[in-house]
C-alpha cells in the first residue's frame, strides 16, 4: 500500500476513539466508589447505544467463567470465583464480549467501498467498529482493497512462501494472549516444526521481567499464589496496578479482605479509583444502599520507578527492628531455604535512608508505616503489574520484592506469596504451552521426543527484535495469531515503517485493526471464532482451556453461533497453516482438529503438570499446575530461594525531565478502545492529553487544556514528539507524567527496553514538555 499518514495518533485528526469530532473535552475529579452504580450504567449503555446487544448480552453474561457450560472471559487473567458465585463477571469483561458479541460486519463489501490507503487514516475505534471480519481477505496492491480470498487458497499463499525462504529464520510467528491452550500448542508446534524459535508474544512487552525475576529467584517463572492466599492473607500489597479498570475482579478480593481486617497497602504514582474504595455490583444489600468498601488501609504514592528504593527500605526497616525484636525475621526459614542472606544485609545496611527518599519520593515515615504493615502481619501477599515490569530496572525490583518476602518466610504457606497480575486472558497459558522465542532444553528434549520433531535450539527473535529485524530487511514474513501488534509495539513511526518493508504479513483476527491497515507488501486477513462462539468440529462441539493468572487450567465453551459460516476456530488455522507449510509433515493435523482432545492427549504427554489433562480440565474448577517453589522446592542453583544482592539504581532525571507512563484509560482494553472518556479519572471526551504534576506546570508556565509539545530522548539521542496534546492536572508526584496507550507509544524509542527483560521501557519514557507555538 502507499504509505499512510500517522494519523491514528495524530491529534488534528480529531479523537482517537469514538470521532465526535464537537464533543467538548472536561475533566472533573472521581469521587465515587468504583464499580458499582457506575459500572452497570456504563454497561447498560454500552451494550444498548453501542452493540445492541442487551438481551443477548445478559444471557452471555450469566455464562461467562461458568464451566461446565459457560465460556472464560475473553478480558483479564483473575481467577474465577471458587465459591460458585453467579456473577463473576466486572464492567470490563461485559463490555469486551459485547464487543465481540456486535451485530456489526465488516463484509467484502466494505472492503470493496473503501481503500487501505483510505482505511489507514481512520481512527483506531474507527476501524474496529466496523464489527465482526467475516471473510478471508487479501491485499491486491493494483487497487489498495482487500478482497475475498478462499480458505485453501490463503492457506497455499502462506504455505508456498514459507516454503519458498532460504532460511526460516526469516519468518516470525507472533501471539497474543488471547489464543486458548490448545491453539498455542499447535502453534509452536507447527513453528517449530518448520525450524525456528521466532516465537514473540505478548509477554515480551508486559510481564517478560515477572518470569525472569522470578525463575532467578525461586526457580519458576510464575507467582506461587492462589486466589484462596488473597482471601487469607493479612496484608496485601498491590504495586503498580490500576485495579478497578485492569483487573476489575480484584476488587471484591480487596473488599473481602478489608471487612476481615486485613491491611491492604496500595503503590502507585496515581491513586486510582480501585484504590480508595468499592461497591461490587453482585453485592446487592450494597448496591441497593450504596454502601461503599473501602479497598485500602494506605496509598503510597511513589515515584515512577521508585519501587526498588521502596522495597529497599522495607527491608531495611524489617532488618533494624530485627536488632531489637528476634521475631521481625523468619531465621529458621531462611536458614533452610534460602541463599545469600548474609550478602542481602550488607547492601541493604549499606543504602542510607536518605538514598531510599530521594529514588523512591517518599517520605522515611511513609515507607515506615508501610513496613510496620508488613512486621505485623503473619501472612502477606505482594502483587505487582506493568507499573513495575516496563522499566529498566523491571527483573531487579521484582526480586527485591520477592527479598522481603523471603525475610519473614512468606513462601510456601497459605496466604502468602508472590502473585503477578497478569492483564490478558491466558497470556500465561501461552508460555506454559510452548510460546518463547527462548525455550529451555528440557522443553524442547521432550517436544522432540513426544511429538517427534527436531525442534531447533538457538534462540528466536523477541518483540523488539522482530521489529528491528523487519526494519533491516531480515525478516521476510509474519504471523500474528490474534491481537493487534502494530498498534502495541514501541515506536509506533518506525514499527510501521518496518512493515511495510516487510515481504508478507498475515493477520488472524475476530475485527479489523491498525495491524490490517499497516502491513507489508503482500497481506491476509483471516478471520476467527471469538471465544463467546460455539466451536465444531467432525466429532462434534469442542471446549478450549486457558490458564488464569493464578496457574489454574480450566475449560471454556462457546455458546453463540458463530458471527460468519466462513468463521475458522484458531486451532483449525493453525492446522491448516502447517499443512500448506509442512509438506513432509507426521503432525496428524487433521486427526487433531477432529477432536481437541486429541491435542490435550499429546500435550499430557509434551507438557509437565498437564498430565491426565482431558479429565482434570472438566473438573468444576480446573485444575492449578504444581508450582513446586509453593512446596519449597526450588529448582535454581543452589537448590534454595536466591537472595538478590543489587545496589540500589539511580533512576532520578537531570533538570527539566519527566519520566512518562503509558496506561489505559478506564474505557479501553489494551489497544481497544471503547470511548474517549476515562470515567475513573475524570476525564470526558479527551485522549490526547498528559497528566502533570500543579508544580511541573508551573515551572514550565501552563494551565489546565494548555496544548504542548512532548518529546522524548532515547538512549542514542534521536527524538520523537507529540503535538498539540492538552495538559491535565493531576495528583502524581513531581517529575511524572501519564498519558493513554496506544497514542503514546510513539514516544518510546525502539531501541529503549531494559536491559535486564529486554522489555520495551513503556512506563519509563524520558520527555521533556513546552507549550505549542
Amino acid at each position: 500500500m502507499a504509505d499512510g499518514p500517522y494519523t491514528a495518533y495524530d491529534p488534528d485528526s480529531g479523537p482517537s476513539s469514538n470521532g465526535d469530532r464537537d464533543a467538548v473535552p472536561s475533566v472533573k475529579p472521581y469521587h465515587h466508589p468504583a464499580a458499582g452504580w457506575g459500572a452497570a450504567m456504563s454497561v447498560s449503555n454500552f451494550m444498548v447505544r453501542k452493540e445492541h446487544e442487551l438481551l443477548s448480552g445478559t444471557r452471555a453474561i450469566l455464562k461467562m467463567n461458568h464451566p461446565p457450560h459457560g465460556f472464560d472471559c475473553p478480558g483479564c487473567a483473575w481467577p474465577d470465583a471458587t465459591d460458585g458465585l453467579k456473577l463473576d463477571v466486572c464492567e470490563n469483561g461485559i463490555k469486551h464480549v459485547a464487543w465481540e458479541m456486535t451485530h456489526k460486519r465488516c463484509t467484502p463489501e466494505f472492503f470493496a467501498a473503501h481503500t487501505v490507503s483510505e482505511l489507514a487514516t481512520w481512527s483506531d475505534f474507527d476501524l474496529e467498529d466496523q464489527g465482526r471480519l467475516t471473510h478471508p481477505m487479501v491485499y491486491d496492491a493494483e487497487t489498495d482493497h482487500y478482497v475475498p480470498i478462499s480458505w485453501p487458497d490463503a492457506f497455499e499463499m502462506v504455505g508456498k512462501t514459507l516454503r519458498e525462504l532460504p532460511d526460516p529464520n526469516l519468518a516470525s510467528f507472533y501471539t497474543s494472549g488471547r489464543l486458548n491452550n490448545e491453539a498455542t500448542f499447535l502453534y509452536q508446534l507447527m513453528v517449530r516444526e518448520y525450524g525456528t524459535n521466532n516465537l514473540p508474544d505478548c509477554s515480551n512487552m508486559c510481564h517478560e521481567a515477572s518470569g525472569r525475576a522470578l525463575q532467578a529467584s525461586l526457580g519458576t517463572g510464575k507467582g506461587t499464589c492462589d486466589i484462596e492466599d488473597w482471601d487469607k492473607a493479612d496484608a496485601l500489597f498491590v504495586m503498580g496496578i490500576n485495579a478497578a479498570s485492569n483487573a476489575p475482579r480484584m476488587l471484591t478480593a480487596l473488599t473481602e479482605a478489608h471487612k476481615r481486617g486485613a491491611q491492604i497497602v496500595h503503590v502507585n504514582p496515581l491513586v486510582e479509583a480501585g484504590a480508595r474504595k468499592a461497591i461490587i455490583p453482585h453485592d446487592f444489600v450494597d448496591m441497593a444502599t450504596f454502601h461503599a468498601t473501602k479497598t485500602s488501609t494506605l496509598n503510597l504514592q511513589v515515584r515512577i520507578g521508585g519501587d526498588f528504593a521502596l522495597m529497599r527500605g522495607i527491608a531495611k526497616h524489617v532488618l533494624e527492628e530485627a536488632e531489637t525484636d528476634p521475631k521481625a525475621l523468619d531465621h529458621e526459614f531462611i536458614e533452610r531455604y534460602t541463599d545469600g542472606f548474609a550478602g542481602y544485609v550488607r547492601e541493604v545496611k549499606d543504602t542510607t535512608w536518605a538514598e531510599i527518599q530521594r529514588q523512591s519520593g517518599l517520605s522515611e515515615s511513609e515507607i515506615r508505616k508501610a513496613a510496620g504493615i508488613y512486621c505485623d502481619a503473619d501472612r502477606t501477599v505482594m502483587s505487582w503489574c506493568l507499573g513495575i515490569t516496563q522499566h529498566e530496572h523491571g527483573v531487579d525490583t521484582i526480586r527485591e520484592i520477592v527479598n522481603v518476602l523471603l525475610l519473614r518466610g512468606n513462601l510456601g504457606r497459605e496466604g502468602a506469596g508472590p502473585s503477578p497480575v497478569r492483564g490478558h486472558s491466558n497470556v500465561q497459558g501461552n508460555r506454559t504451552c510452548g510460546i518463547d522465542n527462548n525455550p529451555s532444553a528440557e522443553f524442547l528434549d521432550r517436544l522432540a521426543q513426544v511429538c517427534k520433531i527436531d525442534p531447533p535450539r538457538a534462540n528466536g527473535y523477541d518483540v523488539v527484535s522482530t521489529i528491528q529485524a523487519m526494519q533491516a530487511g531480515k525478516l521476510e514474513f509474519f504471523l500474528g495469531m490474534g491481537g493487534n501488534f502494530v498498534a502495541a509495539a514501541p515506536d509506533a513511526a518506525y514499527t510501521f515503517e518496518a512493515f511495510r518493508k516487510c515481504g508478507f504479513t498475515v493477520n488472524v483476527s475476530t475485527k479489523l485493526n491498525r495491524s490490517h491497515v499497516v502491513h507489508g507488501k503482500r497481506a491476509l486477513i483471516l478471520p476467527c471464532i471469538g471465544r463467546t462462539e460455539r466451536d465444531e468440529q467432525r466429532s462434534g462441539p469442542q471446549i478450549t482451556s486457558m490458564e488464569n493468572g493464578m496457574a489454574v487450567v480450566h475449560m471454556s465453551r462457546g455458546i453463540r453461533k458463530p458471527a460468519s459460516e466462513h468463521l475458522m476456530s484458531e486451532p483449525a488455522i493453525v492446522a491448516g497453516l502447517a499443512k500448506a507449510t509442512l509438506p513432509h509433515t507426521k503432525t496428524p493435523w487433521e486427526y487433531y482438529i477432529e477432536d481437541y482432545d486429541r491435542i490435550r492427549e499429546v500435550m499430557s504427554k509434551a507438557l509437565v503438570g498437564f498430565e491426565d489433562y482431558n479429565r482434570r480440565v472438566r473438573l468444576p474448577l480446573g485444575f492449578r499446575i504444581r508450582q513446586p517453589a509453593r512446596e519449597l522446592i526450588f529448582l535454581t542453583p543452589s537448590g534454595k530461594a536466591e537472595f538478590s544482592t543489587v545496589t540500589l539504581p539511580d533512576t532520578i532525571n537531570p533538570p527539566g525531565v519527566l519520566t512518562l507512563a503509558t496506561q489505559r484509560s478506564h474505557d479501553q482494553w489494551n489497544t481497544s478502545i471503547y470511548s474517549d472518556s476515562d470515567r475513573y479519572r475524570g476525564v470526558k471526551n479527551l485522549r490526547t492529553l498528559i497528566f502533570m504534576n500543579d508544580q511541573d506546570m508551573r515551572e514550565r508556565g501552563l494551565k489546565e487544556f494548555d496544548e504542548v509539545d512532548i518529546t522524548s530522548t532515547a538512549r542514542d539521542g534521536s527524538t520523537r514528539s507529540l503535538h498539540r496534546y492538552k495538559v491535565v492536572p493531576y495528583d502524581i508526584p513531581p517529575g511524572c507524567a501519564a498519558g493513554y496507550m496506544p497514542e503514546m507509544n510513539v514516544l518510546c524509542a525502539i531501541g529503549d527496553y531494559s536491559t535486564e527483560s529486554d522489555q520495551p521501557l513503556m512506563k519509563s519514557v524520558k520527555i521533556t514538555v513546552a507549550l505549542s507555538s
